[in-house]
């Protein structure tokens, strides 16, 4: 299979090294939105690039007929957006906020117990996340994932990166030189307190993740979720 990898960063490499691993090719490295795409010898493309560039990259990969991955966050407002284009375009595309096979079981441990500490208002909620220093936005979309499972199953209306109120989930978001990804919701009363955690070791998850998928999605039509490549039926 031949992959397009639209963003040569850290996750781009690490894509690329897993991907050569397993008897792929790379068609396409792609550095720069403003860059000329040549799709003809790509099967899947993979975005892991920067989000003034992703909405760019989708689009010119969906032109293509290629199916399109991306893993890029702090786009996502023009979400809609682009599943009406892929879906104009009868195109393939997969979205995740997190491609690690841990973060997407980690996913559905949070959802279920946001379900069962939806009838204890007695318990306040604090998310933290950390990453390495040159990630570009904040929150992690991983971290507003997991607060958005939680407002589903709660009383809670949004979250915030302020000071929160009553009916607000403060994310505290941190950023250490190379801490590839840390997550933990904790749930805590005057009594005692329940804590869930999720740490990425290195950036192999993330980039097997993004493989995985790009395998799985090769030759399908329509939009998907890390849900469907796992088959996760939680």
């Amino acid at each position: 299979m031949n992959i397009a990898l639209l963003g040569y960063g850290r996750m781009g490499k690490s894509i690329e090294a897993i991907a050569l691993t397993r008897n792929h090719s790379i068609s396409l490295k792609i550095t720069d939105a403003n860059d000329t795409y040549d799709f003809s010898t790509t099967d899947v493309a993979i975005d892991f690039s920067v989000p003034t560039a992703a909405v760019s990259n989708i689009k010119k990969a969906l032109d293509a007929g290629v199916p399109v991955i991306s893993g890029t966050t702090g786009w996502l407002e023009h979400y809609g957006d682009i599943l009406e284009y892929c879906n104009s375009k009868n195109g393939t595309f997969l979205y995740a906020s997190n491609f690690s096979l841990g973060v997407n079981i980690f996913f559905e441990i949070n959802k279920r117990l946001s379900e069962l500490m939806g009838d204890f208002p007695e318990y306040a909620i604090d998310l933290e996340e950390i990453h390495h220093t040159k990630k570009l936005d904040a929150p992690s979309g991983t971290a507003i994932t997991l607060a958005e499972q939680i407002i589903d199953n709660t009383n809670y209306k949004k979250w915030t990166l302020d000071k929160a109120n009553a009916d607000e989930i403060h994310i505290e978001a941190k950023r250490i030189p190379d801490v590839p990804g840390t997550h933990e919701i904790t749930y805590n009363s005057e009594i005692d307190a329940i804590s869930i955690k999720h740490t990425a070791h290195n950036r192999q998850g993330f980039a097997m993740g993004a493989v995985i998928a790009a395998e799985w999605i090769k030759d399908k039509k329509g939009v998907f979720t890390m849900k469907d490549v796992l088959q996760i039926n939680v």
